[in-house]
């Protein structure tokens, strides 16, 4: 994303002047703090006045809670750039921000509120953003990114189930893996358009040497093959022919992020991140693979995407989106690069809980500190960037 020169005329709060803002900020925080709280709720040491299961309050709160906030601050700021229209700001974008907020109090605290009301509550933010997201994109007659839109009201819906299959099954399975399968397409399409963006801007200003491939008939077929595999197992993740499919698309997915480059990008820390974060794309795929023949836990290539693909990515988006919004130098400093780190380490040690189950206790605790290390150190780190006005010129 490059930063839009085109702005109304604004003199509130600077966490209000623009979509990242308040997203990247509040969802980096409920992600540290979510995950901090985790463990102690597992082992009874803290409870949770929700109507969820734990199990529930924890899947929902970072796939429908902290990753629909970073989803939220990347459309709200990307989408200008995509349709030429001004951005969300002040009291308009405050609403939104507020019924985020609210969602994760109604969803906390549901067994009080009752399952229904906190169900409405907390669906009303993902509904009101995917209007949003489609009077924009309408507006702009951006058509080729309707299907963002679909994907995030797709998101919508799964969310809504995710209230309903707890409700009356006692365990939303479905909704999770729903959404789980939305968000991996988002990473897959519009990550496959901003890493070998910002990966040949990098290249072309070292010199000669390998580029990325442009997007061609074989990233549309890679796309094609990995949601029909994600809606396959969305429905039947045990079923042998499922379990071939998710193995295809992990090759195409391998073959797909190899043509960008990545290799030479090791110098630069804000692009190699984001090459690091997509390659547990294709081994979530893998690793799921392998579950539908029993070969492996089902869980270890859910956390290779959630964890690996969908914890990496949005920090390396977040840092990168931050600093050059807000007119600041892009570079990863050592304290950004100790986060990239940490939360690399805690992809690692959480697929490797569920892999190494002699280790299982010792990898879980280090990979909730890892993870909890990473997003709140990113809060912290970023709170002055996202809270101050936009810099006139990087220092």
């Amino acid at each position: 994303m490059s930063a839009v020169p085109r702005l109304r005329p604004y003199t509130g709060p600077a966490l209000l002047s623009y979509g990242f803002r308040p997203f990247f900020l509040l969802g980096s925080a409920w992600a540290g703090l979510e995950v901090l709280a985790w463990l102690p709720v597992l082992h009874g040491d803290l409870s949770i006045p929700t109507a969820f299961s734990v199990r529930d309050w924890h899947v929902h709160e970072l796939l429908y809670g902290y990753l629909a906030a970073v989803i939220a601050g990347f459309l709200l700021t990307a989408i200008p750039n995509w349709t030429g229209r001004l951005p969300l700001q002040g009291p308009s974008l405050a609403v939104l921000v507020l019924t985020w907020l609210t969602g994760r109090y109604a969803v906390t605290f549901s067994n009080g509120i009752g399952w229904l009301p906190a169900a409405i509550i907390d669906v009303a933010f993902l509904a009101l953003m995917t209007g949003a997201v489609v009077r924009e994109i309408v507006a702009g007659r951006n058509w080729r990114n309707l299907k963002i839109a679909a994907l995030l009201g797709l998101l919508s819906v799964g969310n809504l189930g995710f209230h309903i299959e707890a409700h009356f099954e006692g365990a939303a399975i479905y909704a999770t893996r729903v959404g789980i399968a939305v968000i991996l397409m988002l990473i897959m399409v519009i990550g496959g358009r901003i890493i070998p963006s910002f990966t040949r801007n990098w290249l072309a200003r070292q010199g000669a040497g390998r580029l990325p491939a442009p997007f061609g008939r074989f990233d549309t077929a890679c796309l094609a093959l990995s949601g029909a595999s994600l809606a396959a197992w969305c429905v039947m993740p045990e079923a042998p022919a499922t379990g071939v499919a998710l193995l295809a698309a992990a090759a195409v997915n391998v073959v797909r992020p190899a043509r960008w480059a990545g290799e030479r990008t090791l110098p630069d820390r804000l692009v190699l991140v984001l090459h690091v974060g997509f390659a547990f794309v294709p081994l979530g795929f893998l690793l799921s693979g392998l579950a539908a023949f029993d070969a492996i836990m089902p869980s270890a290539g859910i956390h290779a995407w959630t964890t690996g693909a969908m914890g990496i990515m949005t920090l390396a988006v977040m840092s990168r989106a931050s600093l050059g919004h807000t007119g600041r130098e892009l570079t990863a400093s050592p304290a950004l690069q100790g986060i990239y780190l940490a939360a690399l380490a805690a992809a690692i040690a959480r697929i490797g809980a569920d892999v190494l189950l002699g280790w299982r206790e010792p990898l879980l605790y280090f990979a909730a500190f890892g993870w909890t290390a990473a997003f709140l150190g990113f809060a912290m780190l970023y709170a002055p960037v996202l809270c101050l006005p936009r810099r006139t010129a990087a220092r």
